[in-house]
């Protein structure tokens, strides 16, 4: 009999150009063995770095979703969770919703952590930009 290693627990992944609902990412980690549900959302704010923002654009590489998939099923190698991520492109406003993550965990501190990881592997590795319209009329692009 031959060893077989055991596989990653499932992930879900997506870009999306249109809201976020958040239900169907919590619906996807959640099992019945899971009493701890961490759900973050990446939420438009009205400043950055001391300026006023208006807005903004997301643009994503064409292979976004592949980079958002591989951080979602490194996070799940890495803590034999589920793990689901889904993020915006596109033109959001204040208080639009850009990113939702999603772990579920037998206890509280590893869904925390597994949340927490996720977000940091997205913002390092998921190639999407943003631009952002200022409150004076300039923009800017962030993390190019």
């Amino acid at each position: 009999m031959r060893d077989v290693a055991p596989s990653a627990p499932p992930i879900l992944a997506y870009i999306a150009d249109s809201p976020i609902d958040a239900a169907p990412l919590e619906e996807f980690v959640l099992t019945p063995a899971n009493g701890a549900l961490v759900t973050f959302r990446g939420i438009v704010r009205d400043h950055d770095h001391g300026l006023r923002v208006s807005a903004l654009d997301y643009q994503g590489h064409p292979e976004a979703q592949r980079f958002l998939a591989e951080a979602c099923a490194t996070v799940a190698a890495e803590t034999g969770l589920r793990i689901a991520a889904a993020h915006r492109v596109g033109a959001l406003t204040i208080g639009d919703t850009a990113l939702v993550a999603a772990a579920a965990a037998p206890h509280r501190a590893e869904a925390f952590a597994a949340c927490e990881r996720l977000v940091e592997i997205i913002k390092q590795t998921v190639p999407i930009w943003k631009r952002q319209h200022l409150g004076d009329g300039a923009t800017e692009w962030v993390g190019l």
